[in-house]
């Protein structure tokens, strides 16, 4: 259809210039001349790999190359328009256009941030600054003590995102530049493709509540499917999906028409069919019993790393997750926190504006937890939500992850434009949909680079922020450098705004701030226990032998 579109220009060229003939109208010649270059620029659109906008709308789509030079005074007309009321991320996907293409995202005449406003954050530069050191990407080794096959993780991977959700030649492409770069690709819970086989990159399989992939007829979790997709060589970790930050509470869901034959085998469901995964999960329903199915997942997979990843939403429910870690002595290798910043393209407004606690405020309190019972050496602890720039990296290793995740950025890398169809099947580039004659807009081999190139500086980004710090590694960031402005004249670092728990604290005198959701955490269920006497209950827990 679309070169019969374009062959159609030709013909109406040709009309206008028998028409110009006939009547002897230099007029028509013009407009014929118009016509034919116009249906030449519509051959060169479907031919060319580079713009998927106009592979699929040839002509017409240079229209937004058009609007996006002149953005400075439309912008405020694209804010005003969203119907959901919440601006695009425009200078986001620009800067991660450009280091997708092979540039560095400087931009001249300096900063557009109001660095006296409330909230803003920096880290300090040093008289001392180092260069940036040479040689591959830093890695995280992600392995605890029951871990028999560790991981060596990048700073920065491919978040989950579902095949079914995201087209087969976008699976293709990410995991294609996470294999050329060496970082990792989270397959979402959608399973393992063919799409994520073709080019080898390291996966981190994801399970989640539908147990897509490895689940019965009736949709429970079945160990040998697991087993079968989790041994294969290009596995590396599992994740257990607990909760996304972008809709906590609630499941996934894929509309029936994304559902065809190819993303139904992959995840074991009728094709056609609208699939909702379940809130919560079936295999285990108490705290004990979530680690339990960790060491389960350990011990089918052949001892690669398992780690789960949530939304962090009640602090009691996390802090009885710890208790039983100490309890079991089973432990997750990674935990990932996922901040209700996250974006999705299937979940309800109210969840993503204001539902789960954000990134900044999880991250620290699941470090915090992990020190408190000391246990954060030997789990490591991503970051995922809106992360997207090496400033982002550097912050979050301040606040407490060793590694993080980003899926956004991500799918600007492979040409998202953010036309928030990804529900309808009818995404304009192909990248969130199953449509053959929408998803063959995204050129596979040309989009790999551009993840490897976006993954790369920005990596190379916050390798040379550390060494402007005056720091040999990522190692030495603390919450002492990162600072926020908390008023037009204070400005404090996180270790000062901030309580940081000690090692084992939270088992010998626990902060007052800490008490009550500590002593009401049970190791042996997600329900706050009942405790004698919660008027009065500081003196009461000091008496509690708490590594009981």
């Amino acid at each position: 259809m679309r070169w019969l579109a374009v062959g159609s220009v030709f013909l109406v060229a040709l009309a206008l210039a028998v028409l110009g003939w006939l009547s002897g109208g230099w007029v028509w010649w013009v407009v014929a001349a118009v016509a034919t270059a116009l249906g030449s620029v519509g051959v060169y659109d479907l031919v060319q790999r580079a713009h998927s906008v106009t592979r699929n709308y040839p002509i017409l789509g240079h229209a937004r190359f058009l609007m996006e030079e002149i953005r400075p005074e439309i912008r405020q007309y694209f804010i005003e328009s969203n119907t959901e009321g919440r601006p695009f991320d425009r200078e986001l996907r620009d800067l991660v256009y450009d280091r997708a293409k092979g540039n560095h995202g400087e931009e001249p005449f300096g900063t557009q941030r109001d660095v006296d406003a409330v909230g803003y954050e920096f880290v300090v530069h040093s008289m001392r600054a180092k260069p940036k050191p040479d040689g591959p990407q830093p890695k995280v080794r992600l392995g605890g003590p029951e871990c028999t096959k560790p991981y060596d993780i990048a700073l920065l991977n491919v978040s989950a995102m579902s095949f079914g959700s995201l087209s087969g030649n976008a699976i293709e492409a990410l995991n294609g530049g996470a294999a050329r770069g060496g970082f990792a690709h989270d397959t979402g819970e959608g399973s393992i493709s063919v799409h994520h086989r073709k080019y080898g990159g390291d996966l981190i399989m994801e399970v989640a509540s539908g147990y897509f992939g490895c689940r019965t007829d009736d949709g429970r979790f079945d160990p040998e499917k697991f087993a079968q997709r989790a041994t294969l060589d290009q596995v590396k970790a599992v994740n257990i999906k607990l909760s996304q930050g972008a809709k906590p509470g609630l499941g996934g869901l894929l509309p029936g028409s994304k559902v065809t034959p190819e993303v139904a085998a992959a995840r074991g469901v009728p094709v056609g069919a609208t699939v909702v995964s379940p809130p919560s999960h079936n295999a285990f329903h108490t705290p004990i019993g979530l680690m339990e199915f960790i060491a389960e997942l350990r011990e089918l997979s052949g001892g690669k790393p398992v780690g789960f990843k949530l939304c962090v939403g009640s602090r009691r429910e996390f802090l009885a997750l710890c208790k039983a870690m100490l309890a079991t002595d089973i432990t997750p290798d990674f935990i990932i926190v996922d901040g209700s910043e996250g974006g999705t393209g299937a979940g309800p407004v109210e969840f993503e504006d204001h539902v789960g606690m954000p990134l900044t405020e999880g991250l620290m309190f699941v470090h915090n937890a992990l020190v408190g019972v000391g246990l954060r050496e030997q789990i490591k602890i991503g970051a995922s939500g809106k992360v997207a720039t090496g400033i982002d990296i550097v912050k979050r290793v301040c606040q407490g992850a060793d590694f993080t995740l980003a899926a956004r950025a991500m799918m600007f890398a492979v040409g998202c434009i953010q036309a928030q169809k990804c529900h309808t099947n009818t995404c304009p580039v192909g990248v969130a949909t199953q449509d053959p004659a929408r998803a063959r807009a995204l050129v596979v081999e040309d989009k790999i680079t551009r993840v490897y190139q976006y993954q790369d500086r920005t990596v190379n980004s916050a390798l040379q922020l550390v060494s402007s710090m005056g720091l040999d590694s990522f190692e030495e960031l603390t919450p002492r450098r990162l600072f926020r402005r908390v008023d037009p004249q204070i400005t404090m670092n996180y270790y000062e705004l901030f309580e940081w728990l000690e090692h084992r604290q939270l088992l010998t005198r626990v902060p007052d701030g800490w008490h009550r959701n500590w002593v009401t955490a049970s190791a042996e269920t997600f329900d706050a226990v009942e405790v004698a006497d919660l008027i009065e209950p500081l003196e009461a827990a000091r008496e509690l032998d708490l590594d009981d």
